[in-house]
């Protein structure tokens, strides 16, 4: 759907984007991170034709942006970090007026603004003077006209800046409903929304890709592990040597001592294991009694902070 081959963007001796390469395909949510000046904000410009590279090459659909950049124009929804919103119109207005920018036929304009108006929560304030609206309703609103052409990929930077953590979740669970039909860039500082939205993940550092595949391939690729703290009464040699002999095991440590016979082991298991359930069924086979039981997944922030120093 989206192909960005040796991408390169200069701005005097500085290059903003220094050969970047990556794909996004269709019906995917693609998470793209990156620290500020990174250059994330400038490969969206240059996807959504808004910019002109200098270098390498951006197609959509099979088509270049720098050659076909009007079709292109048609086939994309675009909400920038700064929502582009005309104050002094109501949020019906405006809609209106977006979708007669956009190329949307005179008779199904009202149509279409009913649809994103209730997909995106609008309905209540469809006459309500924007400048009257909530942070949180003015990201909808965006979103709203983004989408209001009804285009097949989605290009959305920075979405929930300065919204609260309601606002966040209303916005997150708007972008997985959206991205079920349509392709979907999504750049964000927030990287507990990436684990829970985008599908793959990009990371971008000082214009060049240090990261690319499922949070939990980047996870892996840097090094970071499931762990299992367990808290187990019994005696500790018995229960080392059984949970080292669970399949699916990769290791085990004792950790701590709370009392004679209460110890704490930390379990690592293989790649893509799931053990709590195995652990359950020996331990209570055993008759020993679980006193405490956390696990520990891949911590994205960590890998973000490791990849970008």
């Amino acid at each position: 759907m989206i192909e960005v081959k040796n991408l390169v963007k200069k701005f005097g001796d500085n290059k903003a984007l220094n050969g970047i390469n990556f794909s996004v395909q269709k019906g995917e949510i693609l998470g793209f991170l990156g620290p500020n000046g990174a250059g994330k904000t400038t490969a969206l410009k240059i996807i959504t034709s808004f910019w002109a590279q200098d270098e390498g090459e951006v197609r959509v659909e099979d088509q270049d942006v720098r050659h076909n950049s009007l079709e292109i124009r048609k086939k994309i929804g675009y909400l920038p970090e700064t929502v582009p919103l005309y104050e002094d119109m109501n949020v019906y207005e405006y809609l209106k007026f977006v979708a007669g920018a956009r190329g949307v036929e005179k008779d199904k304009i009202n149509d279409r603004i009913k649809e994103v108006s209730d997909s995106c929560g609008l309905h209540g304030v469809l006459k309500k003077p924007i400048e009257e609206l909530s942070k949180g309703y003015r990201q909808r609103l965006g979103l709203a006209q983004a989408i209001i052409h009804d285009p097949e990929v989605l290009i959305l930077d920075e979405p929930t800046t300065g919204l609260d953590p309601n606002q966040i979740v209303e916005i997150r669970d708007l972008i997985k409903k959206i991205g079920k039909e349509k392709t979907v860039i999504f750049s964000t500082h927030v990287l507990g929304e990436v684990s829970v939205t985008c599908d793959r993940v990009v990371i971008i550092n000082n214009g060049e890709i240090v990261g690319e595949g499922t949070p939990e391939d980047l996870a892996e690729k840097a090094g970071r592990k499931e762990k299992i703290y367990i808290k187990i009464k019994g005696y500790k040699e018995d229960v080392f040597q059984a949970l080292q002999e669970i399949p699916g095991v990769a290791q085990v440590e004792v950790k701590d001592q709370e009392e004679e016979r209460i110890f704490g082991y930390e379990i690592e298991p293989d790649a893509g294991e799931d053990l709590r359930e195995k652990l359950f069924r020996t331990i209570s086979h055993k008759g020993w009694v679980i006193m405490e039981l956390n696990r520990e997944t891949y911590n994205l922030e960590d890998v973000f902070r490791q990849l970008t120093q």
